[in-house]
């Protein structure tokens, strides 16, 4: 199944949301989608959901227009959408109706989602009586409970500790694993990286970078050589040294020792220049820009 977005522009009054977008997704993969508050991350996803129409373009499932009524779409919105008053089961099976899931298919769905997030214990309680933690459990339950083909995660991980992040790390990677097309939207760049090997970043409307996360950290200059050691001030030292031309410069945070060659083909002589220090170096690495740095490259200009 692929998922296509053509050209899309959607304006509200004078304001133009989104200003031609288009991208593409695939079955079995998660693509990222960032940007910050008011960038039209929302609007995009109610388009792909049908919720608005688009002013110009149009989304294709495998070529074709996407009818919302033939495809299971799975939303998990960052504001919880449940009834706090009402039990959680009876709220759960009442949203599987609304897909045209049968009851006993809806319970049976919804069992197994409460074993995996371990919170069986509260199928027939409030949704009121949960912490926010184990309601967002539920959200994500209510979320897939139709077996979607289509999943969106809009900040999926707010509110939950270590424990329970991993329980949904679990779900979201057998999503990806059962072919499931998977847009996953956040704030949290360390969820993004490990979900996700494509990336579109909007700001003010439109695209602004995209493709995959490697190949993009790795148009970045790689001349900056980061050094791990319990030791740093010994490095620094025998590195601050006038003969060796090919070091622009050097400089330590903590344990960790930054070296910026003048050309990053010259590798090979800064092991070189390590070589008799090797005792003392826990860790050699090239310095690639993290996924945070590259989002606010992008997005600090006016949205």
């Amino acid at each position: 199944m692929a998922l296509s977005v053509n050209n899309v522009s959607k304006s509200f009054g004078d304001k133009q949301v989104l200003k031609g977008i288009s991208f593409s997704c695939e079955s079995g993969k998660a693509l990222g989608l960032l940007g910050r508050n008011g960038a039209g991350k929302t609007t995009m996803i109610r388009i792909i959901m049908g919720v608005f129409n688009a002013d110009n373009g149009n989304v294709t499932l495998d070529g074709v227009p996407m009818n919302t009524s033939n495809v299971k779409i799975g939303y998990l919105p960052e504001e919880r959408g449940l009834y706090p008053k009402k039990k959680i089961m009876e709220q759960l099976v009442y949203f599987a109706a609304l897909q045209g899931i049968e009851r006993q298919t809806a319970i049976s769905n919804a069992d197994k989602l409460f074993k995996k997030l371990q919170i069986e214990e509260y199928k027939n309680v409030r949704l009121d009586t949960l912490s926010k933690g184990n309601q967002q459990k539920v959200q994500l339950i209510a979320t897939l409970i139709a077996n979607p083909d289509i999943v969106i995660l809009d900040e999926p991980f707010s509110g939950l500790d270590p424990v329970n992040a991993s329980l949904l790390k679990d779900i979201v990677k057998d999503l990806i694993a059962d072919g499931k097309l998977v847009l996953f939207s956040s704030h949290q760049m360390n969820y993004i990286e490990e979900f996700c090997d494509d990336i579109l970043i909007l700001n003010g409307g439109q695209i602004v970078l995209s493709g995959n996360i490697k190949n993009i950290k790795r148009g970045y200059a790689r001349n900056i050589i980061e050094i791990k050691s319990e030791k740093p001030q010994n490095i620094t030292d025998a590195l601050s040294n006038d003969t060796l031309a090919f070091i622009k410069r050097v400089a330590f945070e903590g344990n960790t020792i930054f070296v910026t060659l003048t050309d990053e083909n010259e590798k090979n002589r800064l092991l070189e220049a390590l070589s008799t220090l090797g005792n003392q170096i826990d860790e050699i690495k090239v310095k690639e820009p993290t996924l945070n740095e590259i989002f606010v490259q992008f997005t600090e200009g006016q949205i």
